[in-house]
């Protein structure tokens, strides 16, 4: 297998395979020992996520502590965990690159698959400043740092060389964390974003400095090409396996198996060919795939396919997740062990807290020098939202698989054992602290710059969502006394038993009431705005699951609530606006009308067209419709509420002259059936 750092490297170096052998034939191991230790990562991981649900400890946080644990005890008793231990010998003597090639496809493509197209989009100039400029910056500060104060007498090279290793970011413990609190969407994708790009960008960069630390020619000129054939291949095979994809998924109907089989060999077929055939980053090649898909193929998968290709790939990043988590446990316990003339000298471990704060000035750098330009792209960046970005710089799987890779091709004229051994021991410890200390304290610097804060309306949502789920439970209970086999059921005794049923029986308050007051404040009318175009976007997913709209036709309608959720708290309702070129109807066309022009000539001009956006046009007033009517059985007659029904309303005039130009310029229309047909 090439490696990613350029030349090839043994599945196990002399003395790993030495120390394996011998204990195998000591102790009747085998192979099959690795599954051991797979199965039993799984049990703890899925153990701790059950116990630490809704606690302030990141789940990733635990399961690094326990592959410490698992790797202290294996290394640091010679082999007393038995067939257990062995199989963590197995995983830990896998080559790094391989690591990648097994992991990497899954979290990279789940992660771009998952991000929404349109924050994708707004959010790109920021991401490209970050994983650009800022990986570079991030790199030539700690490089710096690292040659100017550490006493290891390494050259330029190599001080860059970690400088640029330790730039690849891993916010998995921080993006759960902003998911699980509600935080802004934009940040999310902002930070999720940055870390698929950065990942690939901080590769390249490892890449480029390790060749030259091996002796390879670095003059400018091959420095350029490197750089520009490591990215725009990347580019160029990441979109040629998305056409290929997406053009095979147009062939499939309802066979969710073959759907998912599809993008599940994509990944790693795409990850192979870029990484070890074309020698390009595997890593953005996979990431433009996922965000491909993202923006073409959201509309081929329908109704439960859709839900099904989401939960498959949650499950494999979740998988994933847990084994390389409790794996870098695992190295680091292995490379501190290991390397104990290194690890058990005071001033290596004092170092190695000099190089985390080191890590985070750097990030604070990259983040202040590029603020200016950060607050000018996408949807701008506030002081709070940097702080939280500064502070998500978080190192993981790549940053140690890298570190293995140097470790493993040290021990020559160019780099040495000892200097193998503390870049495998400075990671490692990065990694550990970054994880533990920042990834464990987000929650609490959110809470103190009060990012977890629901507004007022987002809470009367809850409420609201509160109090239908207990007036149709309350309803189903009552229901239960007629039933033939239940109906001699002490009932007295069950509403005893049933707290929410004994504390809200008979006093069920409708949060819609007393809403009155202050509810035209702006904060929050564009939240009922948000709520409002959220109701649209899913009655036209509705109508794409049941066949009343093509997928052409979807995507055209959901990038128009997109466009429109970014203006909601400047403007009202504004959905129509991005729909305007695609039903636009000219004069010109009244003119094709004649009897002048041949009238096959004229439907294909015009009439398929016009049936189009006959077709948009009616599917936004029916979704409009829908929505409105939720909104009235939300908050009733309320003032916010006429607020925005009656922009919506005014929206709908628009749509409704549309298509009465074209009922009355082409009586061959028949519109109503249109609407029959999406049921309106």
């Amino acid at each position: 297998m090439t490696s990613i750092i350029g030349g090839t490297l043994p599945y196990k170096s002399p003395e790993k395979a030495i120390s394996s052998s011998s204990y195998s034939a000591e102790n009747d191991t085998s192979p099959v020992d690795a599954v051991i230790f797979a199965g039993t990562s799984l049990v703890l991981g899925t153990a701790c996520r059950h116990l630490f649900n809704g606690t302030r400890v990141p789940y990733t946080v635990v399961l690094l502590v326990i592959g410490i644990v698992l790797g202290s005890l294996e290394y640091g008793t010679n082999h007393n965990l038995g067939k257990l231990g062995h199989g963590i010998r197995i995983w830990n003597d896998i080559n790094p690159d391989l690591l990648l090639a097994v992991f990497l496809p899954a979290l990279l493509f789940e992660s771009s698959f998952s991000m929404d197209v349109h924050q994708i989009k707004r959010c790109m100039g920021q991401m490209v400043l970050l994983a650009g400029p800022g990986v570079l910056i991030s790199t030539f500060c700690l490089g710096a740092l690292i040659k100017l104060t550490f006493p290891y007498n390494w050259d330029w090279k190599t001080s860059l060389l970690l400088g640029g290793l330790l730039g690849a970011t891993d916010p998995v413990a921080v993006v759960a964390l902003l998911k699980e609190l509600g935080a802004s969407k934009k940040m999310t994708t902002l930070i999720d974003g940055e870390s698929l790009m950065n990942d690939g960008v901080s590769v390249v960069v490892f890449q480029l400095f390790f060749k030259m630390v091996m002796g390879h020619n670095s003059d400018w000129g091959s420095i350029i090409k490197f750089l520009v054939q490591n990215s725009f291949g990347a580019v160029g095979i990441g979109l040629a396996f998305g056409f290929a994809s997406v053009f095979w998924l147009k062939f499939i109907f309802n066979d969710t198996v073959v759907q998912i089989t599809v993008t599940l060999s994509a990944s790693y077929f795409a990850y192979y060919t870029a990484q070890e055939w074309a020698g390009v980053s595997g890593i953005l090649t996979v990431m433009i795939l996922g965000m491909f898909f993202a923006a073409f193929a959201r509309t081929a998968f329908k109704g439960d396919s859709h839900q099904i290709l989401h939960h498959f790939w949650e499950m494999a990043a979740y998988i994933a997740n847990t084994l390389v988590f409790i794996l870098s446990g695992v190295i680091i316990a292995e490379g501190i062990l290991s390397g104990r003339a290194i690890s058990y000298k005071g001033n290596s471990w004092g170092f190695l807290f000099l190089l985390y704060l080191y890590v985070q000035l750097s990030r604070c750098v990259v983040v202040g020098v590029l603020y200016p330009l950060l607050c000018r792209f996408g949807y701008g960046l506030d002081w709070k939202e940097s702080i939280i970005l500064t502070w998500s710089g978080l190192r993981g799987a790549v940053s140690l698989s890298l570190a293995l890779s140097v470790k493993q091709s040290s021990g020559n004229s160019y780099l040495s054992s000892d200097t193998g051994t503390r870049f495998l021991f400075l990671t490692g410890g990065i990694v550990f602290l970054t994880l533990v200390v920042n990834g464990s304290t987000t929650q609490l610097l959110l809470h103190l710059l009060r990012m977890d804060t629901l507004t007022a309306t987002k809470k009367r949502i809850l409420e609201y969502a509160k109090y239908e789920m207990m007036k149709t439970a309350l309803k189903a209970f009552a229901n239960l006394g007629d039933d033939e086999e239940l109906g001699s059921a002490d009932w007295p005794t069950v509403i005893r038993h049933i707290s929410s049923l004994k504390d809200l029986e008979g006093r069920q308050v409708n949060p819609q009431n007393g809403y009155e007051a202050g509810s035209l404040d702006p904060k929050n009318i564009m939240d009922i705005r948000i709520r409002f175009l959220n109701g649209v976007q899913a009655a036209y997913w509705e109508m794409l699951d049941d066949g009343r709209i093509t997928q052409c036709t979807a995507n055209v309608l959901m990038q128009s609530v997109d466009e429109a959720l970014d203006l909601v708290s400047t403007s009202s309702l504004s959905d129509w606006r991005g729909l305007e070129p695609h039903v636009h109807f000219p004069n010109y066309y009244k003119f094709l009308q004649s009897k002048m022009i041949p009238r096959k000539l004229v439907t294909h001009l015009i009439v398929e067209r016009l049936e189009s956006a006959c077709c948009i046009s009616s599917a936004f007033l029916c979704a409009h419709r829908i929505a409105r009517q939720q909104l009235h059985e939300f908050l009733g007659n309320s003032n916010i509420a006429s607020t925005v029904i009656n922009e919506s309303e005014g929206e709908g005039e628009e749509a409704k002259q549309f298509l009465e130009d074209v009922r009355n310029s082409f009586p061959q229309m028949v519109i109503s059936k249109t609407l029959r047909r999406l049921g309106c």
